[in-house]
């Protein structure tokens, strides 16, 4: 995703949001976004495949705030103020955050039999990680 999309062009591109990015190696592997307008987590399975399943609003919501301390924690390290053992993921750094990490890891088991997308990612300007979520959007497409 070297190359940056402007938001609004993406928009009307179909492209939606990500809420977080929980995983990623060379490219997202697991995290939260849209599908068809509503929340889903999304896990890859194969290359530009993923499983994509529903996300409540509750649970959207304890993800959404885990997401924040930990994009704020990043603003801080990004502007030299923050060390990297401070990271909210150490575990004993930010109760909050601790606290949601327990609430939210057993329910983030990627179903039976999900539904299976191919995705399509591109970059935005801006900081990596915001408090409502990425630098990037995706548009979903069928698998076959």
């Amino acid at each position: 995703m070297a190359e940056t999309w402007d938001e609004q062009e993406l928009i009307r591109a179909g492209f939606e949001r990500v809420f977080a990015e929980l995983d990623r190696f060379d490219t997202p592997v697991f995290g939260l976004a849209e599908v068809d307008g509503d929340a889903h987590y999304f896990r890859l399975v194969d290359e530009d495949f993923y499983a994509v399943w529903p996300v409540g609003d509750a649970q959207l919501a304890l993800e959404r705030e885990r997401w924040a301390v930990f994009a704020a924690w990043h603003a801080r390290y990004e502007a030299g103020t923050a060390e990297p053992d401070t990271h909210p993921g150490a575990g004993g750094v930010d109760a909050r955050y601790d606290e949601l990490t327990a609430l939210l890891l057993p329910r983030r088991t990627t179903p039976p039999e999900p539904r299976v997308l191919r995705a399509e990612w591109r970059g935005m300007d801006g900081p990596r990680y915001r408090p409502d979520g990425v630098d990037f959007r995706v548009k979903w497409h069928p698998a076959d």
